[in-house]
């Protein structure tokens, strides 16, 4: 198993000091950040926060990049069908997918068997909960693209019945109309 990181190791409102100092620092200025948390009294090698600093920085651009692509999809889509559900379901679709690979390429050296199996069970509840929302959205989709091209129809047979018989429109001409357009 991985040995667990010096930075775990840290109390709780100092690891939250260390993230929003690494946030402010851009990400650099390591050896200022030892030099701090060793004045607090926590020694910890600027590698190590290196390491971790790397691994918050990519959280916190996943979380931007979802957050970005979340606000592009509300603005460009009035959402009627809740495509940004679907959207929000697909990208988790795939971070767990991503995940799922990541750990079964994981070494006996990286994550035990123990911990694997609670793992992989975690992720089944998880995918299993996602496929759920997934089947539920799709159902959605369908009701609302249905009730739609019904409320259309509804609206053509009623403007074609409303029409009367001017311009020279025949009963026959509105029939051919109606069944060229399956309005029954």
């Amino acid at each position: 198993m991985a040995r667990r990181s010096s930075i775990d190791s840290l109390p709780e409102e100092v690891r939250r000091w260390l993230d929003r100092a690494l946030s402010k620092n851009g990400f650099a200025q390591y050896q200022l950040l030892e030099q701090a948390l060793r004045s607090k009294g926590h020694s910890i090698s600027k590698s190590a926060i290196n390491r971790y600093g790397q691994k918050l920085e990519r959280r916190l651009a996943a979380i931007k990049a979802s957050t970005e692509a979340a606000k592009l999809l509300a603005d460009a889509s009035p959402d009627g069908q809740d495509s940004r559900s679907e959207a929000l379901v697909a990208m988790v679709q795939t971070e767990l997918f991503e995940t799922l690979i990541n750990l079964q390429e994981a070494t006996e050296e990286d994550v035990d068997a123990g911990e694997r199996l609670k793992m992989l069970s975690n992720a089944a509840k998880n995918i299993a909960t996602l496929t759920r929302s997934s089947v539920n959205l799709k159902r959605f989709q369908a009701d609302v693209e249905e009730r739609t091209r019904a409320a259309v129809m509804a609206e053509q047979k009623e403007k074609l019945d409303a029409m009367g018989t001017k311009s020279g429109v025949t009963e026959g001409t509105k029939q051919a109309i109606r069944e060229a357009l399956g309005i029954v």
